[in-house]
């Protein structure tokens, strides 16, 4: 598989991912009782919205390989 098409399945991975972690984590959030500190939602909310960035990571570090060569 090229770069130019691994670029193509990447950028529409990552743009998938992004939907999925944010239904997860808005399902999660739902969860919650009502009644919770502040602070734990802060936490919850810089850890949810930091956390796409994992499989963001995996998908570009396989879009950017290079070409093998023949």
């Amino acid at each position: 598989m090229t770069q130019r098409t691994r670029k193509l399945i990447g950028a529409l991975a990552c743009v998938a991912s992004i939907f999925v972690w944010a239904s997860l984590a808005t399902s999660i959030y739902l969860a919650f009782p009502p009644e919770l500190p502040w602070f734990v939602l802060i936490a919850y909310f810089i850890i949810a919205g930091m956390g796409w960035m994992l499989p963001a990571m995996a998908i570009i570090r396989w879009m950017a390989r290079p070409d093998p060569q023949p």
